[in-house]
C-alpha cells in the first residue's frame, strides 16, 4: 500500500507537472495567436491601403499602414530626445497632423534625426504644407519610464523625454489621439526612418514554451526516481 508519506509528494509532483504544461501549451496559443494576427497585418498592408476618415477606426489599426487626409500643425511640434540608431544618438521629431473633417489630431514621427555632437544646433524641422495626404503606420505608444518626471515647456518645438499624449496635449492645447503614426519612408517631409515591422514576439512565446515543457520533463525524471527508490524500500 502507498504510503502517506509518499502519497503527498507524489500528488504534488503531478500537479506541478500538468500545471506547467497548461503554462507551455498557452504559450504556443498566444504564439499562434500572434502568428494569425502578423498574416493578417502583413495581408493587409501588401493590398491597397485603406484611407481611414474616421479618427475612432485608428486604435483598430494598430501595426497598420493607412492613409490620412489633412494638415501638419507646424507650431506645435515637440522633439523627442534620447534616441539610438544605428549607434548614433538623436531624436525623433513629433509633428501633430490634424485630421481632414475630424476633430482630432494624430501625432506623426516624422522620422529620426542625429544630433552630429552639438545639442545645441536643431535642425530645421519646419513643415509649410496646407493640406496633404500622408501614409502612416499606425503605433501604440510606449511610454518611457521616467525616475523623475520631466518639465514640458510650452515653447514649440519642444524637448521631451517621453512620450505621454495626455501631457502633450495639454502643454499643446490640441486633442490627440491615443495613437501615433510612423511616417512612411516613401513621404516627403521626413527624416531617417527604419521602423520595425509587426512581429507579434512569436519566438519569445515558443521560447517560453519549450522553457515550461523542460521543467515539466524535469520534474517527471526526478518523480520517477523517487517512485524507483520509494519501491525499493
Amino acid at each position: 500500500m502507498m504510503s502517506l508519506r509518499f502519497l503527498i509528494p507524489a500528488v504534488l509532483i503531478v500537479a506541478t507537472i500538468a500545471f506547467l504544461a497548461s503554462l507551455g501549451l498557452w504559450q504556443l496559443d498566444r504564439a499562434n495567436e500572434k502568428r494569425v494576427i502578423e498574416a493578417s497585418i502583413q495581408k493587409a498592408n501588401t493590398g491597397i491601403v485603406e484611407l481611414i476618415s474616421d479618427e475612432n477606426r485608428l486604435i483598430e489599426k494598430e501595426y497598420y499602414q493607412v492613409r490620412l487626409k489633412g494638415q501638419y500643425l507646424n507650431n506645435k511640434q515637440f522633439v523627442y530626445d534620447n534616441q539610438i540608431i544605428d549607434q548614433v544618438s538623436g531624436y525623433y521629431v513629433l509633428t501633430p497632423f490634424k485630421l481632414e473633417n475630424q476633430s482630432g489630431t494624430i501625432v506623426i514621427n516624422r522620422g529620426f534625426i542625429p544630433w552630429n555632437g552639438d545639442r545645441e544646433k536643431l535642425a530645421d524641422i519646419s513643415i509649410d504644407k496646407t493640406k496633404s495626404e500622408i501614409k502612416v503606420q499606425i503605433s501604440k505608444p510606449i511610454k518611457r519610464i521616467e525616475l523623475k518626471p520631466s518639465e514640458i515647456s510650452n515653447n514649440f518645438p519642444t524637448l521631451i523625454q517621453a512620450v505621454d499624449l495626455v501631457k502633450m496635449s495639454e502643454i499643446a492645447g490640441v486633442n490627440f489621439s491615443s495613437m501615433v503614426g510612423l511616417l512612411d519612408a516613401s513621404m516627403d517631409d521626413g527624416f531617417v526612418r527604419k521602423w520595425e515591422p509587426y512581429t507579434g514576439s512569436i519566438e519569445k512565446h515558443i521560447g517560453y514554451a519549450v522553457q515550461w515543457f523542460l521543467m515539466a520533463i524535469v520534474l517527471g525524471i526526478i518523480g520517477i526516481r523517487i517512485a524507483i527508490k520509494q519501491r525499493k524500500m
